[in-house]
């Protein structure tokens, strides 16, 4: 028996294989110190500007989050990553290894873009931040700032990276959500859906505790089926995508006011950010499958 106080089990798994595109719901995943094999393993770079293209900033790339990515077999430990098939907003269905893909999706977002496979060295995207008060701490409002992720984030705070040069991960390898959070969002603004594909979290666990448990695990150790173990570092903050439609839900701007609300979390000396979910380390590698005991020590 795993020890540890069991928190519950996991409910989802999902893997993003191509940044800010929608990603696949799997049974199993192979959890490694740089995160889930194969997630955010590509994404597409503005070749002008330099910058990567993410659904944090739906003005330049509109129809980015309607593009559906998954591979075309399944990541195996050891070997190349295989090619990934992309379905656009239109129904057109493209792959990664064509000889043209560049230009198909350029065309289809009317930007110069590559798809790319390692971020570059300097990696930032160009984020919005919605007309939201108590959003951001340094008072941004319907603005777009550059933004240092990965590798070059830790660079430019001047300590040690946690995702390796060339990963295209925000800031940790991997995310967790519990719905006990989704369910207190829920309370508190009845009228929005709180879905867990607003968040793009890696898992998902079924817990039964109320409130946003997950803000009391900073600093413990998941424990995750009978190998892997997270350490958590961080909470998550949340921006403009948790409130994009996709599918079939709606675009809803109080999904991330009732964050700003009731969830507002300190991430260091850089004030307060609205949070929902947690960060995490891989300390122990390993297999996670759905209905895995989750346990905390």
């Amino acid at each position: 028996m795993t020890a540890g106080e069991n928190v519950g089990s996991v409910a989802a798994l999902w893997r993003f294989p191509v940044k800010s595109m929608k990603g696949e719901l799997l049974d199993q995943a192979e959890v490694m110190a740089q995160g889930l094999l194969g997630d955010r393993a590509y994404a597409l770079i503005d070749t002008i500007s330099g910058r990567v293209a993410t659904g944090q900033n739906p003005k330049l790339f509109p129809g980015l989050l309607d593009c559906q990515a998954v591979f075309m077999e399944q990541p195996r430990v050891g070997h190349d990553l295989p090619p990934v098939r992309i379905t656009l907003p239109d129904g057109t269905s493209v792959t990664s290894d064509l000889p043209n893909i560049d230009c198909v999706l350029s065309s289809c977002f009317g930007r110069e873009l590559t798809l790319a496979r390692k971020a570059p060295d300097d990696f930032a995207i160009d984020q919005y931040h919605p007309d939201i008060e108590g959003l951001h701490p340094a008072g941004y409002r319907d603005t777009t700032v550059e933004q240092k992720l990965g590798a070059a984030l830790f660079a430019q705070l001047e300590t040690a990276s946690p995702v390796p040069v060339g990963s295209f991960l925000d800031v940790f390898p991997v995310s967790v959500l519990t719905n006990s959070t989704l369910r207190q969002l829920s309370e508190f603004q009845p009228q929005s859906r709180f879905d867990l594909r607003r968040f793009r979290m890696n898992l998902i666990i079924n817990t039964s505790e109320p409130g946003f448990i997950e803000n009391d695990w900073i600093g413990r150790t998941l424990i995750v089926g009978d190998t892997v173990r997270l350490i958590i570092v961080q909470s998550d903050p949340r921006c403009v995508m948790t409130t994009l439609a996709q599918d079939d839900l709606p675009q809803d701007s109080e999904v991330l006011r009732t964050l700003v609300r009731h969830n507002r979390i300190p991430l260091g000396d850089a004030g307060l950010f609205p949070c929902a979910g947690v960060y995490a380390v891989v300390e122990v590698p390993g297999v996670v499958r759905a209905d895995d005991r989750v346990a905390l020590l």
